[in-house]
Parts: C-alpha cells; structure tokens; sequence
C-alpha cells in the first residue's frame, strides 16, 4: 500500500500535507510524533474513511483506494481505529464473525472457511474464553482484543491498527504487539499503526514515520529516526536514546526536571 503527497483535514484545513508513506507486504511501519502531528488523519484517509484533499493512495496492484467499493476495499484493508461503539445484545464471538461479512456473498449461504477462521483468531488473540460472553460486559482490554479479533478475521492484506495497545494492561500490550510482529513475519501482511510509545515502536517496526506539524519529518529504519536530535526536536523536550546492549533495542528518555523521576518517552 502506497500514500503519495497526501493531503487530508478537516473544514477545507490541512492537517496532514504532502504526505508519501509506503507498507509493505511483511513489514511494520510505526506512526510516531506529537498530538496533533496528524498520525490518526492519515491511517484514515488511507483507509478511505477520511477523504483525501489531495494525493493518491493505492494499493499493491496500483488499485486507487477512493475508487473501490467498500465490500471490495474491506476485503483488502482492515482498519482498528481509536473508539467504536460497544454494541449490545450480541457475543463476542458474534462480533469477531461479523468481520468475515465482506467474504460472505449477498445471498445465500457462503464462507465455508468462515468458523475456523473465527476460531483462529479468537484464539490468536487471547478471546476464546470470553466467545459466549455479552460484548456490553467486558472491560476496555478485553473489548480492544474482540476488535482486533473481528480485524484479524476480515483477513486482509493490509491491516491498520490506530493507538491498539489503548486500554490495554501490559500483558496484553506486549502480547498484541507480539501479534503484529507475527502477521508481518509468518503470514506477509503489510501492518501500519500509530503508537504513542516509542520504544514500542522501536521494539515492532521495521520503519518509522515521523510526524510534525502534519508533515513527514523523518522516515526510515527505527535507528536512522529516533535519534535524540530528532526526537528532541519533534517533541519539544530533551530526549535521551540508547540501544540496550543485551537486546539490541531502541530505549527513549524523556528528560524531566525531576531527574530521579522522568522515564520511557511517550508522546
């Protein structure tokens, strides 16, 4: 999937401009910057659910995304965004079903490999155990599962997760990051997220975006992006970098006034 000098807002306002970003088949691209720098306008109008101002956005074939159908686009792309309404009266399994719609066809009985596909991603996700559950009962953790259960069971190409790991306890963060990092290893999928959490981004991408101002700042492998001088400047804030020597992972450091008591940079 390919964005090229996108532009997007609100009320005839850019809020994202000239935007070019390109996923991957088997890749993990992180959205990272400040509030406001336009991470969540722009997975959006690349899912079509924002319309572009200007650009273009298409898909590995060269398909424009604005000019698919929904049914088809929804069979290509998967979007998890920020808040989707609790619906009441129906289970999880219900819910994590109901992302098979686009491969059912219009009428008649169809999706034969639908209940496994259900199955394997209710238990990819950690959710089986709550299947016969109300979704109106569970807790924001759980609920964020049952929706990146019902994404993963659309079972598309491209899968675009805005801020996933909200609401969830670290566990589940870890876990659903571990996830990503599988989809784009075993089964090639191209995976684009906005993370507030920088050394999560670090620790599941293979590129980094960074975002300012609405604008592409950076962008490029996690050790070329989130270099202090970067960061610092993107942010605002003094920010230390270091790379663990055990792990070899990217660490952010947030200087605060209170040096005993500043920690992991997030944003």
């Amino acid at each position: 999937m390919r964005a090229n000098g996108v532009r997007a807002g609100y009320r005839g306002t850019p809020v994202v401009d000239d935007a070019s970003v390109r996923l991957a088949a088997g890749r993990v691209t992180a959205l990272i910057g400040p509030n406001g720098s336009g991470k969540s306008t722009l997975l959006r109008t690349m899912a079509a659910l924002h319309p572009a101002m200007a650009g273009r956005i298409e898909l590995a074939d060269g398909a424009a995304v604005r000019e698919l159908s929904p049914r088809e686009l929804a069979r290509r792309v998967t979007l998890l965004s920020q808040a989707r309404p609790t619906p009441g009266g129906v289970t999880v399994r219900e819910v994590v079903a109901y992302g098979r719609h686009p491969h059912r066809p219009r009428w008649g009985p169809g999706d034969a490999e639908g209940p496994e596909v259900v199955q394997r991603v209710m238990e990819m996700t950690g959710v089986t155990g709550l299947a016969d559950r109300p979704v109106d009962s569970l807790s924001g953790g759980q609920l964020q599962r049952v929706w990146l259960a019902g994404c993963l069971a659309q079972d598309t190409p491209v899968l675009l997760l805005d801020e996933p790991t909200t609401f969830l306890d670290l566990r589940y963060q870890v876990e659903l990051l571990d996830i990503v990092r599988d989809l784009a290893d075993r089964e090639g999928i191209a995976v684009g997220l906005v993370l507030h959490d920088l050394d999560q981004a670090a620790a599941v991408a293979d590129d980094i975006v960074l975002l300012v101002d609405g604008r592409i700042a950076a962008a490029g492998p996690p050790e070329t992006v989130m270099t202090p001088a970067l960061l610092t400047t993107a942010y605002g804030i003094d920010v230390d970098v270091h790379r663990d020597p055990g792990s070899g992972l990217i660490h952010t450091r947030a200087r605060a006034r209170h040096h005993g008591r500043h920690g992991t940079a997030t944003a």
